[in-house]
């Protein structure tokens, strides 16, 4: 499995804004190598940081991207689901069963909720309100999604096992076609070797190491 390090910060030294620009954030290792298998045309680049303290984990996405789709404005599953977006989703074992998946748009709204194999998902679970934190900036060229998320929930969740998660990490790009309509292209940090886009299988997912 392809694993990233989530190195350790001091208590309470991050504080995100959505801009992705603490000083802190140097310490975390850059993951870049994301890709579309089921696109021919390679995706742009996407910047994935991690880091932890004894409190929280924090992600922050930075997505090189100059034409950013938005559908609608409100808080709708289907307006979400039919934007750019970035995704985690965090497993308890290899099974699924169930997993939690969290998906943020730019602006930024959030779609979670919990699934289990078959793509059984519910949209009614929502992730603790007090336990996730969510900021984010559209910049001309680009835009990051910024995410903090308490230890505590994830250890409510079981999906910490000693110091490792097991997490998959993912991008939706939606563009506008001959027809008008937007399509999307799926990027993920790992390929499933599908044979069409499908992140909800076990093959999706890396680790995620608490040094």
């Amino acid at each position: 499995m392809k694993n990233y390090n989530v190195n350790r910060i001091e208590k309470n030294i991050l504080q995100i804004n959505g801009l992705g620009d603490n000083p802190f954030w140097n310490k975390a290792e850059i993951l870049t190598d994301f890709v579309s298998p089921w696109d021919e045309i390679n995706p742009d680049k996407i910047e994935f940081k991690a880091l932890w303290d004894t409190e929280n984990i924090y992600f922050c996405y930075t997505v090189y991207d100059a034409n950013v789709h938005i559908d609608g404005q409100d808080d709708s599953i289907d307006s979400i689901g039919e934007s750019d977006r970035v995704e985690i989703f965090f497993r308890t074992d290899e099974t699924l069963n169930p997993y939690y998946c969290i998906e943020i748009d730019p602006t930024p709204r959030i779609m979670d909720f919990t699934a289990s194999p078959a793509k059984k998902f519910d949209f009614d679970w929502n992730w603790p309100e007090n336990d996730i934190t969510v900021k984010s900036q559209i910049k001309e060229n680009y835009f990051v999604v910024e995410i903090a998320i308490s230890i505590q929930s994830l250890q409510n969740f079981h999906l910490i096992k000693g110091n490792i998660l097991e997490a998959g990490l993912y991008r939706a790009k939606y563009k506008k076609q001959e027809n008008n309509l937007y399509e999307p292209t799926w990027i993920s940090w790992v390929n499933p070797n599908t044979e069409t886009p499908n992140f909800h299988v076990a093959s999706s997912f890396g680790t995620l190491t608490l040094l």
